[in-house]
């Protein structure tokens, strides 16, 4: 366990130990988004802050989420264009949330595929402004050099639709990404929808995986996010590890070699 507990997460600069970062959205209520969040061991915990009430004096998300112990991630869910994006990541810097932001701009309402040439533009607009930009985008291996070069400080391309819970859909296109881009960590981001999907992107050498859904949306959140955890520490370790060669036919786990008969 030495060597899993000095593994860390460096996204510009700061370190994380947990390599499951979690999203607030979808949970019957503050109590349960509370412990869900304690359950998955989560360091850094994803806020939209369109859907966030700024105005204190109310209930607010913010109120079940202990800053002291979470690295807050505003995000820019439910923007469409890189000017609504922009604008609203400069938003959650001036109410005090965080100057990193996660970059989302949707292209297509149905899909909520990411439009990649806009997030590009608000991945580039922003980090000359000083955001440490963590873009949400698709799996195709040239955006993500765009966005390497535009000073992503991560890339998230996603592993299915939002919400799908479909699971990591092709694993092709992330090995590529895994191969090509080796500056900044990538975090598979979206799609997850059982343990077994986290484990698989730590597997194939993503850094860390991002979710909201694949826990929120289970009958037991609580203890899908205490799965997920485990999932993620599983799928890093064997990574590390290194798997066995793949072979076509049988080796005896007990060789007859050296057997006296």
């Amino acid at each position: 366990m030495e060597t899993h507990s000095k593994d860390t997460l460096v996204i510009a600069g700061r370190s994380f130990h947990s390599r499951l970062l979690v999203g607030t959205g979808k949970y019957k209520d503050g109590a349960q988004t509370e412990a869900a969040l304690a359950a998955s061991g989560a360091e850094v915990v994803t806020v939209a802050v369109r859907r966030v009430n700024l105005d204190r004096s109310k209930e607010s998300l913010l109120d079940f989420i202990d800053t002291s112990k979470y690295f807050l991630l505003p995000n820019t869910a439910g923007c469409y264009t890189a000017e609504d994006a922009i604008r609203t990541a400069r938003l959650g810097r001036e109410v005090g949330l965080s100057d990193w932001v996660k970059i989302e701009v949707i292209g297509d309402q149905k899909t909520l595929y990411p439009d990649v040439a806009a997030t590009v533009e608000a991945t580039r607009v922003l980090v000359k402004e000083g955001f440490t930009v963590l873009p949400y985008t698709s799996d195709d291996p040239v955006v993500a050099m765009r966005l390497v070069d535009a000073g992503a400080a991560v890339v998230m391309p996603l592993g299915a639709p939002i919400g799908s819970g479909l699971g990591i859909q092709n694993v092709a296109n992330l090995r590529i990404l895994r191969e090509l881009i080796t500056s900044v960590p990538l975090i598979v981001d979206a799609g997850v929808g059982v343990p077994s999907d986290a484990a698989l992107a730590l597997e194939l050498g993503y850094d860390a995986v991002l979710m909201n859904t694949g826990i929120a949306g289970a009958n037991d959140p609580v203890l899908m996010a205490s799965a997920m955890k485990h999932a993620v520490i599983a799928g890093r370790e064997g990574y590390l590890a290194g798997r066995m060669p793949r072979k076509l036919y049988a080796t005896a786990s007990s060789p007859v070699e050296g057997i006296s008969r």
